[in-house]
């Protein structure tokens, strides 16, 4: 029988990103639990440790983000950055082959995509220069929590006890109490409708970073990728367990899929070190240009496959702000790829190693 899905939740919960339940409790239970807060930031192993502690271990696969499929296309720019930026992926007219990776949340790879309303982006621009820029998104307003200690003390809270098979209550609902932030993204989560589609949903940066122009100005931006597609109202299936994979091949079949790369410039003032806390609105936004998504691959075998879609690979002309989500992010993804390499070393030297009777003694 599948969990339902907050359960599969907070078993299956992301680096920085988990779904989150209400829960109450005393007081006195509060301040017990709220009295083992993490106060050092961790180090990447730990967190790696932990997400697989709550969300099982699933070899081969990567550590969070495990079910996606592969994508590939270009992106053409409208020249709306090149004011702001010496990139070239923003010069008027740059096509821009583009690899990229659609994905839910979670460390079990056969989860169901109806487990959780968060859907994820990840894109590797390969400019002609031969610099990169590679990005991690999420449907997503904001992240739960604004710091690495923070997000290492919420992973901890959802590990399932032995005897019960569930996160303790008390250490939940305490992470809750103080970290109003997490709380506001779980109002998010319990109000947002399940997308049956990748094509139609608004992918965010989350964290801030800074374009650079061609006299060394920096601009405190984050970018957003906006669907051409429109959602048709029609609700998730709950009896299907790939539906969001079975929905892009088959608009894939139809032509090209669309987003629009949308870069925000900060105000005076905004956070730009706080993923936690959105910006609003009525901030200035620049029209970059054109995602065009032509094909989708399974991950197993797709162009996506060995890619890690670390946050800090910038090209010349876009630098990372001093949120210390970035930096933790970076170092996640490394160690969740050195994983995946040892899980297909051992796996290598179990195929080929010699049979007993023909071993040298």
């Amino acid at each position: 029988m599948r969990m339902p899905a907050f359960e599969i939740w907070l078993r299956t919960m992301g680096v920085s990103l988990s779904v989150v339940i209400a829960l109450a409790t005393s007081p006195a239970g509060l301040a017990a639990a709220g009295n083992q807060a993490v106060s050092q930031a961790p180090t990447a192993d730990q967190i790696v440790n932990q997400l697989q502690e709550n969300g099982g271990v699933f070899p081969g696969f990567r550590r969070n983000h495990a079910k996606g499929v592969c994508v590939s296309g270009y992106f053409e720019s409208s020249g709306g950055a090149t004011r702001y930026s010496v990139a070239q992926v923003f010069i008027s007219g740059e096509r821009t082959p583009v690899i990229g990776r659609l994905s839910i949340p979670g460390t079990n790879p056969y989860a169901w995509d109806d487990g959780t309303p968060i859907r994820g982006m990840a894109l590797m621009f390969l400019q002609a220069d031969g610099q990169q820029w590679r990005t991690a998104m999420n449907a997503v307003p904001f992240f739960p929590v604004a710091t690495p200690a923070a997000n290492y003390e919420f992973l901890k809270a959802q590990q399932p006890l032995p005897t019960t098979g569930d996160p303790d209550p008390k250490k939940l609902a305490a992470f809750f109490a103080s970290h109003p932030t997490a709380n506001a993204f779980r109002i998010w989560d319990r109000t947002t409708k399940l997308s049956a589609s990748y094509a139609t949903v608004q992918y965010n940066s989350l964290d801030s970073f800074y374009l650079v122009d061609a006299e060394s100005h920096r601009y405190a931006v984050r970018w957003s990728m906006v669907p051409e597609a429109i959602a048709d109202g029609r609700a998730a299936p709950t009896d299907q367990p790939d539906f969001l994979a079975a929905d892009l091949r088959q608009r894939l079949s139809q032509g090209p899929l669309r987003w629009r790369l949308v870069v925000t410039l900060a105000n005076p003032g905004d956070r730009v070190n706080d993923a936690a806390i959105a910006w609003l609105a009525d901030r200035r936004h620049i029209d970059a240009g054109t995602l065009v998504i032509r094909a989708s691959q399974p991950q197993s075998i797709g162009v996506c496959r060995d890619i890690s879609f670390n946050p800090l690979v910038l090209p010349r002309g876009i630098e990372p702000s001093d949120d210390p989500l970035l930096q933790d992010r970076a170092e996640t993804y490394a160690e969740s790829l050195r994983r995946r390499l040892r899980d297909e070393s051992r796996q290598h030297a179990t195929t080929v190693a010699p049979s007993p009777s023909t071993h040298p003694q």
